[in-house]
């Protein structure tokens, strides 16, 4: 799409009338709950599904680059926000042995050629939580927030030709377009910052749809527990930090930045006149409450949605309304045919991980935990909705050194990070069994996050002491940084496929 295009479809998307697309919302939420009701949306077993975000560098200087808009499709990867993004989907598969293998084979059968077919190009897709080396010649911060101004509509320079991304820029919805962050000062025109930042995104299609709110209270409360495995982005590229010392921004990282980026960029810097779209989401009574919740969400960008043959266009302005529906957690309803209609979970704090093994520890690790705690009743439920939230944000703090509250199975309150981690994953494990795994099976998918809590290593934590030790030396902050992403990218290569996060810690 050339740049006047561009242009006139977002201002055509800005032209929409903002009324009428919400009420047409409001009545497909309505039918939606009719058909969920109905069962519609119930499915015979758990299925699971995967959302894998990279970004691109070059693979003989490490520096952030752009993917060619050929290339990105001749590899079957979709555009994300940036031009150096690239991101795929798992087909949806039944929670079970075959499923899960099917899982880390299709992760594997889509990655290993778009690497080889990148690599022609010196490009190398990196799994992480946030780049920190910018494009050769550019700063991270003039990369973040070029744009232009044509015909009273702000385009991004390096942002995707994704029409919403671009006319968030150019509404009334007051979005930070900045980073909120320890020592950390940068301030956009667009929501391109929130660029910085990748995932993995594990979805759990609920056997029936009306239970869906038991099951996600049960996600609201492994959110902080399981994030704190997880941490991978404790650092921002250097030249976004202020004037302050090198020590300092050791001391006061947090593990998991990915979180706060997200939020900053696009919520409201005043959350008291405007409630802020990225957050930790409620608890739900019933399903329609999940419905209803989706539905009164402020829609940043209403559109003109094309009608289309799948099922799920009979739903098409709720689903655009979803898309901007930003929540850590969130319900998701829709299918392509009446048949896969499906309610699922989105679980969507997890940052991208060093190896496609460590991000499908992740999937089966939350599948079996949905399976697991709703089935054997377990008394974490009973904990209250704002413990949860502090764990959750605590746990992008610090990690597994976070403060965290959990109630055991035997009805105990506990913070020792050790207990609830150990239970967490006999729980997984207990879950995947009751899906069909072996018990060997079963503790192999576990294996990867055991060790980290037994270790209390997480990719976050050998990044930031890698750098910390290189600071200790006298090598300047952003050197060590660099430095460090380099060994990263390096290990990755080696064991993106087929190894885990595990094997760079053998000589530890």
């Amino acid at each position: 799409m050339s740049g006047s295009e561009l242009v006139a479809a977002v201002r055509d998307a800005l032209a929409v009338e903002a009324e009428t697309f919400r009420e047409r919302a409001t009545e497909e939420a309505e039918a939606l709950k009719t058909a969920v009701r109905e069962g519609t949306f119930d499915n015979s077993q758990a299925i699971v599904g995967l959302e894998l975000e990279l970004y691109a560098v070059d693979d003989r200087t490490d520096a952030l680059r752009r993917v060619p808009r050929q290339l990105l499709g001749l590899i079957g990867f979709e555009k994300e926000l940036g031009l150096h993004n690239a991101e795929m989907q798992t087909s949806p598969q039944p929670l079970s042995s075959y499923g899960l293998t099917a899982q880390a084979a299709e992760l594997r059968a889509n990655l290993a050629p778009a690497q080889e077919k990148t690599a022609a190009e010196n490009i190398r897709l990196v799994a992480d939580g946030m780049w920190t080396v910018p494009p050769r010649g550019e700063t991270a911060t003039e990369y973040l927030t070029d744009s232009v101004e044509q015909d009273g509509v702000r385009i991004a320079t390096n942002m995707s030709d994704a029409v919403r991304y671009h006319a968030m820029a150019n509404t009334d919805y007051p979005a930070g377009c900045r980073l909120d962050a320890p020592n950390v000062t940068l301030e956009a025109e667009t929501v391109m910052p929130e660029s910085l930042i990748t995932s993995i995104q594990p979805h759990y299609q609920v056997p029936h749809a009306p239970d869906l709110p038991e099951f996600f209270r049960y996600a609201l409360r492994v959110a902080g527990p399981l994030l704190a495995l997880g941490v991978n982005s404790p650092f921002f590229p250097p030249d976004c930090y202020d004037d302050v010392p090198d020590d300092q921004v050791l001391e006061e990282a947090h593990m998991e930045h990915r979180i706060g980026v997200f939020e900053s960029v696009l919520n409201p810097p005043d959350a008291s006149t405007h409630e802020g779209k990225v957050r930790f989401p409620p608890d739900f009574e019933t399903v329609e409450d999940a419905i209803d919740d989706v539905a009164a969400d402020d829609c940043i960008v209403p559109m003109d949605v094309a009608a289309g043959e799948r099922f799920d266009d009979a739903f098409a302005h709720f689903r655009h309304k979803h898309g901007s529906y930003w929540r850590w957690v969130r319900p998701v309803f829709d299918g392509p045919t009446r048949s896969a209609a499906n309610a699922r979970i989105e679980f969507r704090p997890l940052p991208g991980q060093p190896t496609l093994r460590d991000a499908v520890a992740f999937q089966a690790v939350f599948a079996g935990l949905m399976e697991s705690l709703p089935r054997r009743e377990h008394p974490v439920r009973g904990m209250d909705w704002e413990t949860a939230r502090q764990n959750f944000y605590a746990a992008t703090r610090d990690g597994l050194e976070a403060d965290l509250t959990w109630i055991t199975t035997d009805g105990t309150r506990t913070d020792s990070v050790d207990e609830i981690g150990a239970e967490l994953l006999e729980f997984a494990r207990d879950g995947l069994e009751l899906a069909g795994l072996t018990t060997e099976e079963a503790r192999e998918y576990v294996h990867p996050l055991r060790e980290r809590l037994d270790r209390r290593t997480t990719p976050a934590r050998w990044k930031h002491d890698h750098v910390r030790e290189q600071v200790a030396e006298g090598i300047p902050l952003a050197e060590a940084i660099w430095g460090m992403q380099s060994d990263y990218v390096d290990r990755q290569a080696e064991t993106l496929l087929h190894g885990t996060f595990v094997d760079w810690l053998a000589d530890a």
